[in-house]
């Protein structure tokens, strides 16, 4: 973060200082107190279990130097009415401070994490770039991320989620983009939206944030994404499958589950092999090439950075070659458009390597009223995709009780689905995916134990 004084601090959030105004904050802004450093700004913020006051003495022999609280504590502080808010307060003084810097936004029902990591590995190329840890797109990841960024930051990138209407707006607010990336409408979370056409608008709060000669970096695998710029003053960049997209791919090949295509933008045309899993990937790559093309980076540097960025965020199409067994632990997160992209991903892996296709999957979150239908709807896309097996852990209902190609097994818990192991066979294919909260990346562990159990028996 920019330096600032105990002061400056307390006049940016409209909080009471208690302690020394002259206290400088050199460091970072941390909600982990194990994480402060000489020179921190501390985050006392209340979970559902935990409370970050209770943390500030830990923060302050950390290195700690001052702490935004909802109340006085005895270390030097900041009172606020709402922590959250105050940081909120906090970023955008520094994003406003830092007038050169450029803010990309990122959102998206799927991908965005992705797509943050490989323009992040694109960015870095040409100047020091900020980026996110994980899935940090909230309220509290958004404002942390700007706060990373002082006067040598070069470019920002932001991912921004949503759980209501309005969420994308304040975090724009916050930012202040100049290029803004949306990657697709889905069905994520629309139990909480209760529609797609609410997702889209929220998505688009985006777009219509953009200042007046902003860039859209609109993809093309839906029908509200493309309409998002109509009325603005905005240029607009296309990404797709289309031929009429400025940005896309063709001659598409998947080798060893990693897609290898022809990159064409407006600047020409290159190859590009993608060390990411699944065909979904293509996607992700197009928007980070259409937002180096708006940026006037080479097409030879767009190209060799996709070629060259590794998988950097956990449990996402995470490879686990055993010996004679693949294990793909793509568990952080499913709805029903990631869950059939990686069940396409497990199809080819099984076919090139000439075993069984197991899928292990579990319960998608925040579907609202069409989850019975979606959860089988994944199911007949097991059955299209001749998936050979399909345990279905705490989630009955992607059994299609018609099918003849797929087996569909009853797992009432994850121990349960464990005793399938006994099953595999050399050569198989192994699929974890399930929303977040199901927790399916616990078994990766056990089920590479019982594999690697076998094979020493085996010998």
């Amino acid at each position: 973060m920019i330096t600032l004084k105990a002061s400056e601090i307390a006049r940016i959030t409209g909080g009471v200082l208690h302690g020394d105004a002259n206290i400088v904050v050199t460091g970072s802004v941390e909600v982990d107190s194990r994480k402060c450093g000489k020179g921190s700004l501390f985050l006392a913020l209340k979970g559902e279990n935990v409370d970050g006051h209770d943390f500030v003495t830990d923060a302050s022999k950390h290195g700690a130097v001052l702490s935004l609280t909802d109340r006085q504590i005895s270390q030097p502080c900041i009172v606020v009415p709402d922590v959250v808010v105050a940081l909120g307060k906090l970023a955008q003084h520094v994003r406003e401070e830092l007038s050169d810097l450029m803010v990309i936004g990122i959102t998206g029902s799927q991908g965005k994490t992705t797509t943050k990591d490989l323009l992040s590995h694109l960015l870095q190329i040409i100047g020091k770039t900020v980026a996110p840890a994980g899935s940090f797109n909230n309220e509290i990841g958004a404002p942390l991320t700007i706060l990373q960024c002082d006067e040598s930051t070069t470019f920002c990138i932001v991912e921004m989620g949503a759980r209501h209407s309005g969420d994308i707006a304040k975090l724009c607010e916050i930012a202040q983009p100049a290029i803004g990336v949306v990657l697709k409408v889905g069905t994520a979370h629309v139990g909480e939206f209760g529609d797609r056409e609410t997702i889209a608008r929220t998505k688009g709060e985006l777009i219509a944030s953009l200042p007046s000669h902003g860039t859209a970096v609109l993809g093309s695998y839906d029908e509200f994404t493309p309409q998002m710029a109509k009325g603005l003053d905005l240029d607009v960049i296309t990404f797709g499958p289309g031929h009429d997209c400025d940005v896309r791919a063709t001659d598409v090949e998947i080798r060893e589950g990693r897609p290898h295509f022809d990159l064409v933008t407006p600047a020409g045309r290159t190859t590009v092999g993608l060390r990411l899993i699944g065909a979904h990937q293509v996607a992700n790559a197009l928007a980070v090439a259409s937002v180096g093309h708006a940026l006037g980076i080479s097409l030879d540097v767009i190209a060799g950075s996709l070629s060259t960025a590794e998988p950097s965020s956990k449990w996402r199409m995470e490879l686990h070659e055993l010996s004679d067994l693949l294990i793909i632990n793509d568990s952080y997160n499913a709805n029903p458009d990631s869950m059939a992209a990686a069940l396409q991903t497990l199809a080819l892996f099984a076919q090139e390597r000439g075993g069984s296709a197991w899928a292990f999957l579990s319960t998608m979150h925040e579907l609202g009223e069409s989850e019975a239908r979606e959860h089988q709807m994944i199911g007949q896309v097991c059955v299209d995709l001749d998936i050979d097996h399909v345990v279905c852990v705490a989630e009955p209902r992607f059994e299609i009780k018609s099918s003849t190609t797929t087996k569909f097994h009853q797992a009432l818990n994850k121990a349960q689905a464990l005793t399938f192991m006994t099953h595999v066979e050399p050569g198989d294919v192994i699929l974890l995916k399930a929303s977040r909260a199901e927790s399916l990346n616990e078994l990766v562990a056990p089920m590479t134990a019982q594999w690697n159990e076998r094979e020493v028996a085996h010998d």
